[in-house]
């Protein structure tokens, strides 16, 4: 009997680890289906029709409570989808299933997701949204994920309403029933005033910056040292540097200053052009045992870079690859750029150089070298560069694979802009080649009047390359550029062939109205023309009118007749 009853008390025991196992798998089922159900959402349509969106979230087999709406929110927030994020609230609210008990976590939640995608009217939306009912009425963390995202933001006005709303009574009356002692109004703390200081940041309002000392004063609320950080900022943006440092002295007196004051007081000095003293406040910094942020010390690299004295720059980079989140290229791509601002181009190819050492640059750090040669005029270091960024093979690489970098239509017009400026029209044309052959498109704004001048340089191939180019992709060519490669066939004695390229203007207004045009046309290329030319030109003329009457024909027969006489030519007979 014993036996018995000891198997029996063994069995129960089991029972019970059964059932709470069961409960452990039932949540991580749970969480997964969550995770499924949110990364679904995340890769469908944003414009996915209501019906759709309705039967995914059925038949995720989830029992929809506050907690799993909750989660499918922060998912889809961590993936970066508010979009999505404010659909399944919206689905909420037309369902009729869905009770929520704890509507405010809800909307919280949204706040959250919201102010991390930095979408501040959004945000606004939602809090308005969450003020109609009482169960959803913002509390002090609603208040707090509202306040930051629009002082982030810069939204003061908005921000100040927030505030009103906080300290005032709800607009609405809500049946209170039980809660009738029920009183939502709060008082801004330290948060909230943190908040406006940061939208002051936005905005540069000192002024703004004061009022929100005053206030902590007037409320006995503890200022803290992002309190003070935040004052600083606010006076760095202003440009009022003076206070930058009086700040600073009275947070030494209370707190000990952390990285991100440390930052500010670098930049101002940067500003004031105080580079041995920026140096100082980092070593003393360093010195009280405060981790510098890399974005600090990004910073004085810059600073240093920015008065000549890159090499120590560099020597910073050890101390922002032990806490640097972000790929070391985009640092060395800002030192560089702090060189060129300067118009250091020496020590940004020394940096350039170094760089390659540690890490490979990208599309964004040869763009910005290529644009510091071209406006040094070092077109042949550009041309090399550019071989190297494409792989020492630019095009003559059939596959892309092999191609270190891409270059992008920022490469190529930064190269064309500076080229045509000088008048290398041999490094325009093998550049615009390049262009073309990558796969980008002549646009008529940016790159028509560069060819035009090149042309009448000696460079009537390009003419014909982008007649080419816009013929392959079904575009038709600007006028000006029919007429300059009438122009040049004309001018080569081809004259039927220049009376093919104006075909397409023959039935336009340009053909029948603008004798003007035509006029001056030919006299501005009286220098390219020959007679000869000219008299084969209203011979075929003739035959094209016979053929098929126009009166295009007899404004350019007149034109003609006109540039001969002017030109002391003798107008020829024509043949008939």
């Amino acid at each position: 009997m014993a036996d018995d009853k000891s198997f029996v008390m063994e069995r129960a025991a089991f029972k019970n680890v059964e059932v709470i196992d069961e409960g452990r798998v039932s949540r991580m089922l749970m969480e997964e289906r969550l995770q499924r159900l949110a990364k679904t959402l995340n890769g469908a349509d944003i414009d996915m029709p209501e019906w759709m969106f309705s039967k995914t979230m059925r038949s995720a087999q989830i029992r929809f409570t506050d907690h799993s709406i909750l989660r499918v929110i922060q998912i889809l927030g961590k993936l970066g989808n508010w979009r999505r994020a404010l659909q399944v609230i919206e689905w909420l609210q037309m369902s009729e299933r869905f009770k929520a008990h704890k509507l405010r976590f809800i909307y919280t939640a949204a706040l959250d997701v919201l102010g991390k995608a930095r979408r501040p009217v959004e945000a606004l939306n939602v809090f308005t949204a969450m003020q109609q009912q009482m169960s959803s009425y913002p509390d002090l963390v609603a208040y707090h994920s509202i306040a930051v995202t629009l002082g982030q933001a810069g939204h003061m006005k908005e921000l100040f309403y927030v505030i009103d709303c906080m300290k005032s009574p709800p607009k609405k009356n809500f049946n209170k029933g039980v809660f009738e002692k029920w009183d939502p109004r709060l008082e801004p703390d330290i948060v909230v005033y943190n908040a406006v200081l940061n939208a002051c940041v936005k905005s540069k309002n000192w002024e703004g910056a004061f009022w929100v000392l005053q206030q902590l004063d007037e409320k006995k609320i503890q200022v803290s040292s992002t309190t003070y950080g935040l004052v600083m900022e606010v006076m760095y943006a202003c440009g009022k540097y003076n206070l930058v440092h009086e700040f600073f002295e009275k947070m030494k007196k209370s707190f000990i200053p952390n990285a991100l004051t440390y930052r500010v007081l670098v930049n101002t000095l940067w500003k004031e052009g105080k580079s041995d003293e920026a140096v100082l406040a980092v070593d003393q910094m360093e010195k009280r045992g405060i981790v510098g942020s890399a974005a600090l010390y990004y910073d004085l690299a810059r600073c240093l870079c920015s008065m000549g004295r890159c090499k120590e720059a560099l020597m910073q980079m050890e101390k922002i690859c032990k806490v640097a989140n972000k790929p070391l290229v985009v640092t060395y791509t800002g030192l560089i750029q702090a060189c060129l601002d300067l118009g250091n181009t020496h020590d940004a190819r020394f940096i350039f150089r170094k760089m390659h050492g540690v890490c490979s640059p990208n599309l964004v750090t040869y763009n910005i070298m290529l644009k510091a040669y071209v406006e040094g005029s070092l077109f042949e270091e550009a041309k090399e560069l550019y071989l190297k960024m494409t792989g020492d093979g630019g095009t003559h690489y059939m596959n892309k694979s092999d191609i270190k970098v891409l270059p992008d239509i920022y490469t190529f017009n930064t190269l064309l802009d500076a080229c045509s400026a000088a008048g290398k029209w041999d490094h325009f044309e093998y550049f615009f080649t390049e262009m073309l052959q990558y796969g980008f498109h002549f646009n008529a704004k940016r790159h028509l009047r560069m060819i035009l001048d090149a042309a009448r340089s000696n460079k009537g191939e390009l003419v014909e390359m982008t007649w080419t180019h816009l013929a392959r992709s079904g575009r038709s060519p600007p006028v000006s550029l029919v007429l300059e490669r009438f122009c040049l066939r004309l001018e080569s004695g081809d004259v039927a062939a220049a009376m093919a390229c104006i075909s397409s203007l023959v039935s336009g207004d340009l053909g029948r109205n603008a004798k003007v045009g035509w006029t001056n046309l030919f006299k501005d290329n009286a220098h390219r023309f020959k007679q000869e030319a000219i008299d084969r030109l209203m011979n075929e003329i003739v035959r094209q009118q016979s053929e098929s009457p126009n009166p295009f024909y007899g404004t350019l027969t007149a034109c003609c007749k006109e540039f001969l006489r002017d030109s002391t030519y003798t107008v020829p007979t024509i043949v008939d």
